[in-house]
């Protein structure tokens, strides 16, 4: 089920008063992830899309967040924006962009971020910062002179909320909550007690 203009306009609306109050990195968003055996993860990744679909974010699947990603595609995600006295909460499901989706994305990239994708074997042991620079390096050789491809195992993926919940910071902590819950292919949307 898609998410509705109410809560695309309402998200985007707050993600601007963010920027405008001059939140840092407006687009960071905390993702928590699980293996679906009680092992829980959380990291900041960056917003790159939102439409219709949900929230879209690009990372290695090989990470620790691709591997539980690929056994357990459900995710929850905060956006905090201190300056703004603001915060979004989300939990849905999680689902691959297409390939050229991904491409299209890698391609806007600055180039030394793209090397450093296939540098990187993220989340895996590294025996120094001097083994990863020096791969980097022997990869900008590689590449020099031309287009740098999109590693097959760094693409995007969709959280597409069944919750979605909008908190604003209220004097004497009476703060404004109002969730919106996907039910029976329709919206609720609903107030809660601070």
């Amino acid at each position: 089920m898609s998410l509705s203009q109410e809560i695309i306009d309402r998200f985007n609306k707050a993600f601007k008063q963010a920027r405008v109050s001059g939140e840092q990195e407006p687009t960071a968003m905390v993702l928590a992830t699980s293996d679906c055996k009680g092992r829980v993860t959380s990291r900041t990744v960056l917003l790159k899309a939102l439409d219709e679909d949900g929230f879209v974010f690009f990372t290695n699947t090989r990470s620790v967040k691709g591997q539980q990603l690929a056994v357990c595609p459900r995710a929850a995600a905060t956006f905090l924006w201190k300056t703004s006295g603001c915060q979004v909460q989300l939990v849905g499901n999680v689902t691959l962009v297409s390939d050229e989706a991904a491409d299209a994305y890698f391609s806007t990239r600055e180039r030394g971020s793209q090397i450093g994708a296939w540098a990187s074997n993220q989340s895996q042991p590294l025996d120094s910062r001097e083994t990863l620079m020096a791969r980097f390096h022997e990869l900008e050789k590689q590449y020099e002179g031309r287009e740098v491809p999109r590693p097959p195992h760094w693409t995007g993926y969709v959280l597409s909320p069944e919750t979605v919940e909008f908190w604003n910071l209220g004097e004497y902590r009476l703060h404004d909550r109002v969730l919106y819950t996907l039910e029976d292919a329709a919206w609720k949307k609903q107030r809660l007690y601070p």
